[in-house]
Order: C-alpha cells, then structure tokens, then sequence
C-alpha cells in the first residue's frame, strides 16, 4: 500500500509540474504609444499569452509591486519620458523575482549604440519596430521556453550526489556567470549577436580566450572552486575592456568571448599576458589553490550580411583559440627530438625573404588591382 502511495504521489506530482510548465505566459508590455499597447494586447492574445499593459515605466514598477504573482515577461520600448526603457529594465533587474525573468525590447530604435545599452542593462532580446507578428510570435514563443526551463530547475533543484553535494555540471556547460558588467548569458549573447548583424559590422570583430587545461582543473576541482575560476577570468576580462565596452559571454568548455566593435589593436599576446597577470593577482588575494592561466585565439571579423553568417563567424573565433590550444598541447607532449630542428642560418634567412619578396612582385604584377594607387 505504502509503495502504491509512493507510486500515486510521484505521479500527482509529475502532472503538477508538467501543468505549472504549461502555464500560460504572464507579461507586462511598457511603451508611451497607446496604440501600440493596443496593438501588442490584441496580438498577444490572440497568441495565448496572459498580457497586461502600461503606458510609463512609473505606472510598469508600480504595477510589478501590486502583483501578487510577478510578470514571466516583460516588453519593453526604449524611448519613453522620464526613465526610458533602459532605465526600466535596470530598474526591473534589481527586484530578485526578474533576475531570471525574460526581458525583450521593442523598439524603434537600432542604433548599435542602444543595442549595447539594452543588453548590458539585462535584455534577453531585442525586437525592432515595426515588428512582424509572426516574427513577434516566435519571439515569444522563445522566451516561453526560457521560463519554462526556469521552472523545470526551480522544481527540481539542484543536483545532488550521494554525499548530498552539490552535483558537478558538465564542463561544456554554458554555466552563467552572474553579475558582472558586460557579461552575457549564452542566449542573450546570441541574440545580441544576431540583433547586431542586423546593421553593419564591417569594423566588428570577436576573439576567444580560453582556460588552458580545463579538462583537468575541471575533473580536480569542486563545482563552486570551478565557477571561482570562471570569476576569476570574466573579472579580469571586464575590467581590462573597459574603456572599450566590450561584450563578453562564457559559452562553455571553459572558453570566453569578446565582442569589440572595431579592431583589436596589435597582436593578442599582450592582451592575453595582461588577463592572466590580472587573474593570477585575483587568485593570489582569495588564496586559491590552483592557478589559471589562457590563451587567445585570433582576432575575426563579423562582416556579415546574414545573422547566420554571423554566428558562424564566432564560431570561428572559437575555433581558432581551440586550435592554438590543441597545437600547444600537442607540442607539450611530443618528444623532444621532434622538437628540436637544426637552426636556420642568416643565409637560409635570406634566401626565404627573397623568395617571399619575389612571390610578392608577381602577384602584384598580376593583380594590378592590389597595387595602391
């Protein structure tokens, strides 16, 4: 009988946390435009969702504290009097029930100066107007499956070993590294990504950095001593970017990225001495037992006409630092005889910078359109 109960209650549950899951999404759309709000309440519910409107980000905050249950969503437009919707999504950020919760901005204003802005302040995504509904829709849709991810963890807590600690999560997680300036999460990294593509990115590039011998660190270390690492490192990225305002995100297998619009200046190796010179200061002040040291990978730009190409060239960012950091293990690892080459002379010198420089003249001499005029 005792089992049967067990067996009985096991399933109420599993149907109470599939219902809650299921629930329809509750969300506050923001903008100064009456018609808008309009707009946004018909379509959103004819698309299912629970919405409730506001016409200034005063009304918005006090609307969010006289819930009894707190919004799964917010819509916010940018351009309002008084405390625009930047202002607003801080404002929001700050309340613990929204530090989860699905923030899109919907708005007119594109200017890669705003996206920035927006994403910094909290933005999961960003929606420009005029908006297509379907398109509008799937945005929604994505941000449904985000809280119900959300709940999925909050039900089920965190994992636990047999020992009753805290269970080690995959080292190719994307694990988010909370509060820190310019530091996006995975998803909202993406969409920041694929909202940028929409202007121009001639003079955007990225560049990956990575922890080296992650898998080791990764197997040896605690779950919380792990996430003190990734710390380390976002922190000493942030405060050397700065005065650049670069965007940065952990996407996993203890791999960062950077996103700069413009070029980084110079060769990467004295960025990456500088981050490591800044996380072992980190290490040392905490006492930490094991010293992180990275790599950077080269520097790609994002000159893209599609939000596709893009993310493929992230890829290739990350690509390229994971390259360097198989090619420097590999060579850590092969015997030193094969390591070690006769030396090049001044003269076989010589002779390789006359062949280059001939190479040179013959394809400029073939290529008239290389030459500057």
């Amino acid at each position: 009988m005792n089992a049967e109960n067990k067996v009985d209650d096991a399933f109420q549950e599993k149907l109470s946390r599939r219902a809650r899951l299921q629930e329809d999404l509750r969300v506050l759309a923001v903008d100064d435009d009456h018609n808008i709000l309009q707009l946004l309440k018909t379509a959103l519910s004819a698309f299912h969702f629970d919405i409730s409107i506001s016409d200034s980000s005063a009304n918005a905050l006090k609307l969010i504290a006289r819930q009894d249950k707190p919004f799964d969503c917010c819509l916010l437009d940018i351009q309002m009097p008084t405390m625009n919707g930047i202002m607003l999504c801080k404002e929001i950020r700050k309340l613990p029930e929204y530090r989860q919760a699905p923030i899109l901005m919907l708005t007119a204003m594109s200017d890669r100066e705003y996206v920035d802005l927006a994403f910094v302040a909290g933005a999961t995504d960003y929606v420009t107007k005029p908006f297509d509904f379907l398109e509008l829709r799937s945005r929604m849709s994505a941000a449904q499956r985000l809280v119900q991810e959300r709940r999925l963890a909050e039900t089920s807590g965190p994992a636990l070993e047999a020992n009753g600690r805290r269970a080690k999560f995959p080292l190719d997680e994307p694990v988010p590294v909370e509060g820190i300036d310019r530091v996006l999460r995975y998803t909202e990294f993406d969409n920041y990504i694929m909202q940028l593509s929409q202007g121009r990115l001639f003079n955007t590039h990225a560049m990956a950095v990575k922890i080296t011998d992650v898998k080791r660190m990764h197997k040896a270390m605690s779950p919380e001593a792990f996430e003190m690492v990734l710390r380390d490192v976002a922190l000493s990225i942030a405060n050397l970017t700065k005065k650049t305002g670069d965007i940065i995100s952990y996407r996993g297998d203890g791999v960062f990225l950077i996103v700069k619009h413009g070029r980084f200046s110079g060769p990467q190796m004295p960025l990456e001495a500088a981050i490591n010179q800044m996380v072992l200061t980190r290490q040392a002040q905490r006492q930490a037992p094991t010293e992180a040291q990275v790599i950077t990978g080269d520097s790609v730009s994002l000159r893209s006409l599609s939000k596709s190409g893009s993310l493929m060239s992230i890829s290739r960012a990350v690509e390229s630092v994971e390259l360097r950091d198989q090619m420097m293990r590999e060579r850590n690892t092969a015997p030193k005889r094969l390591m070690s080459g006769p030396a090049i002379t001044a003269e076989q010198e010589h002779v390789r910078k006359r062949a280059y420089q001939s190479v040179l003249r013959d394809l400029f001499r073939d290529e008239p359109g290389l030459r500057s005029e």
